[in-house]
């Protein structure tokens, strides 16, 4: 376990009287030119362009198979449903999400150091990583609540203290990803634009954010600016396909009406060299299973 450096300046402001735009103040990919990894050269150029890549298929049939019955134990397992890591559904009481998987599972603890997996995350971020939050998302049909509109970053620099725009998630998907099921939407280029958005933070507002966002919500004009510059994608895939996304880019999710579920493993690798300090627009951190302390490299 190591502690979180002094804080740092400040260069993205966020959570005042009025929302700013800031232009991104860090590069996209922080590797060198022809850094050894599992991405190839445009697939890395194209993230930087986009802010996001696809994998068809990062992980085979099989290990689907493996991890979803994991993740069914998890969420039916009596300890985990009344663990505080575990983030329930308002509406129905059902399990949504449940964090710090990589630390309560060791079939989740070896995805994460998967060569395919955090070698795709080192050769985005040009260091070695940690994991800076990781979650089993449950999305089940009839009924599931979306996300709205937010970048990660906004939130981890706000609320986490992290300084800089050096993170990467991985979102991988355990059953179908349709066009209808609640699906990831993501604003190509929205990443290169820092949003800082309008609104204190209230104490303890992880306990409302994590089931429904309210501070570090863009406005509907800030929004509406957004996808008519950058247009809307959505990501459909097979089970074991994966989505890669930079830490600023501006997405959310819809409820999940239909009868298919749609379930992910959700990562977040940080920089060693980014480490989390105090919060920049916040009273206090987040607790340790949302937003680590723990800076250990993944091996």
């Amino acid at each position: 376990m190591t502690t979180a450096p002094e804080r740092t300046a400040d260069l993205y402001p966020t959570r005042g009287t009025e929302e700013v735009a800031t232009p991104r103040q860090d590069p996209v990919v922080w590797s060198e030119p022809g850094a050894p990894g599992p991405f190839e050269a445009g697939e890395l150029a194209a993230f930087e362009r986009d802010g996001f890549a696809t994998v068809s298929q990062l992980i085979t049939p099989d290990e689907v198979a493996v991890y979803r019955a994991e993740l069914d134990r998890l969420v039916t397992d009596p300890a985990i449903v009344n663990d505080d890591r575990s983030i329930v559904e308002p509406r129905s009481g059902e399990i949504r999400s449940v964090f710090e998987v990589h630390k309560i599972s060791r079939i989740f603890a070896d995805l994460v150091s998967d060569p395919r997996v955090v070698g795709r995350a080192r050769q985005i971020l040009g260091s070695d990583v940690y994991v800076h939050q990781s979650r089993i998302n449950v999305k089940p049909g009839f009924g599931a609540s979306g996300f709205y509109w937010h970048s990660d970053f906004e939130t981890w620099h706000a609320e986490d203290g992290m300084p800089r725009m050096r993170a990467v998630s991985v979102s991988i998907a355990l059953t179908e990803n349709y066009d209808t099921n609640g699906g990831l939407m993501i604003m190509p280029g929205s990443h290169r634009t820092f949003l800082g958005c309008a609104g204190e933070t209230p104490k303890d507002n992880y306990k409302r954010s994590l089931q429904m966002q309210e501070a570090g919500t863009p406005s509907d004009r800030a929004l509406t600016d957004f996808a008519d510059r950058h247009g809307i994608r959505l990501f459909t895939g097979a089970a074991g396909s994966a989505t890669w996304f930079d830490c600023n880019c501006m997405h959310g999710s819809g409820d999940n009406i239909t009868p298919y579920p749609r379930s992910n493993v959700f990562i977040v690798f940080n920089s060693v060299e980014n480490a989390a300090v105090e919060p920049f627009a916040a009273p206090i951190r987040r607790p340790d299973y949302i937003g680590a302390r723990d800076f250990t490299p993944v091996r």
